[in-house]
């Protein structure tokens, strides 16, 4: 495939041509997860859109390195005004866990879901935890260049002094005066000299558990500082892209490009490129809000939104089907219309490998390859290169049928085509047939089964109730009691 790629950098607001620091190499540093609870549908969707981008770079020749870190320290509840609780702190509590566990757990959990939507593992996956001693150093960079403050031994960056010689907000377009008017003075933050100041380093108190000693205090690491300093670790000071979810624009994005001037005096990528959200009923679907739906769940059929079970290629499918610049709203209706896109098209790929061409070369699977290519490469277009593969899928079947002719070369042709952009690109793969027709019987044997279990311990028959769960486990069903009943899903 051939031709220019063009991706929409977020920072200029405009397709631009993609032209790496150093062919053949390209550094990409992706956002990935806070582990402090099972990934849910909206996680798919980054994970998704920048997998697909990792692999069509790597399809068109070039040696990419993929960072994608593990947030597990300094995430605290409030965002914006970075204060609360850490949220991987909380869950340890709630669970009366070490936070090392919960992070360990749920790491193993976000790993085996993007084993099964067949997102391929980045180069690198640093640990913010990790990356103490560099954090540190990155903070006494931007200390010694007259961008931050310490006060009772946190460390902040001063927004006000910044903005003197810097332009804050030129990702967002946020400007200093609207942070000022929606900024709240809220408990703890008379340390700062102002309340948008964020958080380089946090003096911790006697009963945080996660925390390291820095020239400032015991603390920890402001949740923003991780990824400036990881991605510059990996990648160096300047490298070409930086991906994430259109909610990370601000304030964390924002604020990298903040750090990343004051310690190097120039900003670190080339390219932003953001996703935007799954919704549902028209809103972001977040654990925040409470109303995500876990992939465990997605493929299992166990949430109370979900028809049946969705496997894990009619997820990913359903998240090509639309830009990766867009809102996709959940339904069940979508994800229908997803599976049986995705079995039509997998057919089509079947029909394809069984037929006795006939007839000379023609110009169609020429213009199909093109076409195709010009949609990959006009800022991943997966929803009008998906269009085109299905043209040729009408091919094929009118090749079946009789009402049309290729050559063996075309035929070949588009066996290339259908192998590399299907299966290498947008990394689908065939699912296995049984699975998907048993899905639903095997979900309400499940149900009926976890539903004699909370019958057992209402009657105080807890050796029964344990029963049931230590079998289900050995089969492979990870059970999960909630306040209304439990969840479950399929362990691999």
């Amino acid at each position: 495939m051939s031709g220019d790629l063009l991706l929409y950098n977020t920072l200029t607001r405009s397709k631009e041509k993609f032209i790496p620091i150093n062919p053949p190499h390209v550094g990409m540093y992706v956002c990935g997860p806070t582990v402090y609870s099972h990934p849910h549908l909206g996680h798919a969707r980054p994970a998704v859109v920048f997998d697909v981008l990792f692999r069509y770079l790597k399809h068109l020749g070039y040696k990419v390195r993929y960072v994608r870190n593990i947030t597990d320290v300094g995430h605290l509840e409030d965002e914006m005004a970075g204060e609360g609780e850490d949220r991987i702190l909380k869950k340890a509590r709630l669970e009366k866990l070490e936070p090392m566990e919960v992070v360990q757990h749920y790491s193993n959990s976000f790993h085996s879901i993007m084993e099964k939507l067949n997102v391929l593992p980045p180069s690198i996956e640093p640990h913010a935890s990790g990356h103490i001693i560099e954090q540190i150093q990155m903070i006494q960079a931007i200390l010694d260049q007259g961008f931050a403050y310490e006060s009772n031994g946190s460390v902040y960056f001063d927004l006000q002094k910044y903005s003197r010689q810097h332009t804050y907000g030129v990702l967002s377009g946020r400007v200093l005066e609207d942070l000022l008017s929606e900024t709240r003075k809220l408990e703890g933050q008379s340390e700062k000299r102002n309340n948008y100041d964020f958080a380089l380093w946090k003096k911790a108190d006697e009963t945080h558990i996660m925390k390291w000693a820095s020239p400032w205090s015991i603390g920890f690491p402001g949740w923003h500082l991780e990824c400036s300093t990881m991605s510059c670790k990996y990648l160096g000071e300047t490298f070409d892209i930086h991906g994430g979810g259109m909610d990370l624009m601000f304030p964390h994005h924002e604020c990298e490009i903040a750090q990343s001037v004051a310690a190097q005096g120039h900003q670190a990528v080339r390219y932003w490129i953001h996703n935007n959200m799954i919704t549902i009923n028209g809103q972001k679907m977040a654990r925040s809000l409470g109303n995500f739906i876990t992939l465990g769940e997605v493929f299992s059929g166990t949430h109370p939104l979900l028809l049946k079970a969705y496997s894990p290629m009619t997820v990913r499918f359903y998240i090509l089907q639309a830009h990766y610049s867009g809102t996709l709203d959940f339904s069940n209706e979508a994800l229908m219309a997803a599976e049986q896109g995705l079995s039509r098209l997998f057919k089509g790929m079947k029909v394809l490998a069984k037929l006795k061409p006939s007839g000379g070369p023609g110009e169609y699977v020429k213009d199909l390859v093109s076409k195709v290519s010009d949609a990959m490469n006009d800022n991943l277009n997966t929803p009008i290169a998906l269009s085109h593969l299905f043209d040729g899928i009408r091919l094929i079947n009118a090749v079946k049928d009789g009402k049309e002719e290729i050559s063996e070369a075309e035929k070949e042709e588009l066996i290339t085509l259908y192998n590399r952009i299907v299966i290498e690109v947008l990394g689908l793969k065939p699912e296995k047939e049984e699975s998907r027709e048993n899905a639903g019987l095997t979900k309400q044997l499940i149900d009926l089964l976890l539903q004699y279990r909370i019958e057992a311990k209402e009657k105080k028959d807890f050796a029964a109730a344990d029963n049931i769960r230590r079998q289900l486990t050995d089969l492979g069903i990870i059970v999960h009691d909630t306040k209304n009943g439990f969840e479950w899903e399929m362990k691999e």
